[in-house]
């Protein structure tokens, strides 16, 4: 199973909180996809500042709050290019965005996992060491040694309490951003002047 369908599974809560509503207002759909990117219309990716605008807005609700994009065109779209059609391709696009994130967010623990038995090898390696060097023969410069490996060893457990504390939750979050966008309500209304 992957890991937008596992969260689809897992956010519960989008049930009882009401729907953040997006709104884009273009001069026609083409503007919401990249036009140097030569996939079929459906695998392309988005425009730069299109998505970054739509990223905004989404990431302003609630994590659990269910999305809702309304694209505003003065120009018809071609019949080709419907709005399940244009759902699709901004579907698929935010899937693959939420797979590369989760993806992302494993790499990260596995990183961290690793930094953590590093860490944790060389922090053992300091207490002794600093239990060695407390016996050396001058007493300030025993305790400046012993002092100084211990604290080289906390050091070195930085780097695995940053990720396990701190680095883990925004990949996370923009996951579930993602996911949640990969499955929001698109509707498409023609705006003619």
């Amino acid at each position: 199973m992957n890991f937008v369908k596992m969260l689809i599974r897992l956010d519960r809560r989008s049930r009882r909180l009401p729907v953040g509503s997006i709104r884009v207002r273009l001069r026609d759909v083409n503007q919401l996809f990249n036009s140097m990117d030569p996939s079929p219309f459906e695998e392309k990716d988005l425009d730069a500042d299109a998505e970054a605008f739509v990223e905004s807005w989404a990431f302003e609700y609630p994590s659990g709050a269910p999305l809702a994009l309304e694209i505003i065109v003065e120009q018809a779209p071609p019949p080709e290019k419907d709005v399940e059609f244009i759902s699709e391709a901004i579907h698929n696009f935010y899937e693959h965005k939420a797979d590369i994130k989760w993806r992302e967010l494993k790499q990260l623990l596995r990183e961290g996992r690793t930094s953590f038995f590093v860490g944790l090898f060389f922090l053992g390696f300091c207490f002794f060491a600093s239990q060695f060097l407390g016996h050396v023969g001058n007493e300030t410069l025993a305790r400046f040694l012993a002092e100084g490996m211990l604290i080289a060893g906390w050091v070195s457990m930085w780097k695995p309490m940053q990720t396990f504390l701190y680095d883990w939750w925004p990949v996370l979050r923009k996951a579930r951003v993602y996911a949640k966008m990969s499955r929001m309500r698109i509707t498409l209304k023609v705006n003619i002047h």
